[in-house]
């Protein structure tokens, strides 16, 4: 390959080589740098999805973007794919600038559709597993127009629900008790506007965050409201919060199925929603994959085998009686 311009192959190659070096081990192939020609040497088929891949992360890497791992390894799927041309459409929107001046942009493509569902509806409901960033982009997006005045304040709620373990009465008042449970997206609010404009916010009102029971009652207008760990939802406490959206407000559910941290016996609220509200209009549904976290690769290979670890024990369950139907019994000689 004839490079032009040689002084992106640094970003491309990484620290000590490490992007190249993953290349090599992903596709077996090898990669040579000298001067402006970059030789890659393998078998076939490795060596045309190593080129697209590096194509690709060339032109990342002229638009400015930083190229890590975690995109070289997203960029070499999408090459396995031959969608490699397809990742210049996924940073071009900033969704939204952090209090450290860091723009938001989409890291996959998963998450460029998420972010469009929500510029374009009403209501959005974002489903997928840990790590793909449900929650910071929807806080992302809820900054954004509350920054731009198409809404004039931020509400987010989560159901106070233990993840599997009972953590008993907590000291304090009724705001101390309840803070744990919101503690991510608290965490996503200080990201994006600092922690001396969030408490500003806050005590004007503009911003609220609160646990899915203080809903009930209210009409939310004019507000972005982003409803998180929904999976927790009871099919009522569902049917509540949706039905809370007043005139110029915006909703977006955030959950993963696969997480449900509900009594045995309790019908998630999230599960019954995206059945009922399927093809609804203003209403988006998007669902993202493995393959679109964004946190450690590890986790991703971590969602992957608990997903295919399910569908096993999904195919192993021994198939249910017919409903209605006993089964014959022998009859005892002589009767």
């Amino acid at each position: 390959m004839q490079i032009e311009q040689t002084e992106l192959l640094m970003a491309v190659f990484g620290a000590f080589d490490e992007n190249i070096k993953q290349i090599e081990r992903e596709l077996n192939v090898s990669v040579i740098s000298r001067g402006t020609e970059l030789k890659i040497t393998g078998e076939d088929e490795g060596v045309s999805i190593a080129a697209r891949a590096i194509t690709a992360l060339l032109a990342m890497a002229g638009r400015g973007e930083s190229i890590g791992t975690q995109t070289v390894q997203y960029v070499i799927g999408l090459a396995k794919d031959g969608r490699e041309s397809e990742v210049h459409t996924m940073s071009r929107d900033v969704l939204c600038i952090t209090a450290k001046g860091k723009p938001v942009k989409a890291k996959t493509l998963g998450q460029k559709k998420y972010m469009e569902a929500i510029r374009k509806n009403t209501i959005v409901m974002g489903v997928g597993p840990a790590g793909t960033g449900k929650t910071y982009l929807a806080v992302a997006a809820a900054v954004a127009a509350f920054r731009d005045k198409q809404v004039s304040r931020i509400i987010l709620t989560r159901p106070a629900v233990e993840a599997g373990e009972k953590l008993g009465f907590l000291p304090g008042d009724l705001q101390s008790k309840v803070d744990p449970y919101l503690r991510p997206l608290y965490d996503g609010l200080f990201d994006m506007l600092g922690a001396d404009n969030f408490t500003k916010y806050q005590e004007r009102g503009s911003i609220e965050v609160a646990p899915l029971a203080y809903m009930r009652g209210r009409t939310l207008d004019d507000s972005f409201i982003i409803l998180d760990e929904a999976q927790n939802t009871t099919p009522e406490q569902m049917k509540m919060f949706l039905t809370r959206l007043g005139f110029g407000s915006k909703a977006v559910i955030t959950g993963d199925i696969t997480q449900i941290d509900l009594p045995d016996g309790k019908q998630s609220g999230l599960r019954e929603a995206l059945r009922v509200l399927d093809g609804v209009e203003g209403i988006a549904q998007c669902f993202l994959t493995e393959k679109d976290v964004v946190r450690h690769e590890l986790v991703q290979r971590i969602v992957k085998a608990y997903a295919e670890y399910e569908n096993k024990k999904g195919k192993g369950k021994p198939a249910a009686k017919p409903a209605g139907k006993r089964l014959p019994t022998r009859r005892k000689e002589g009767k």
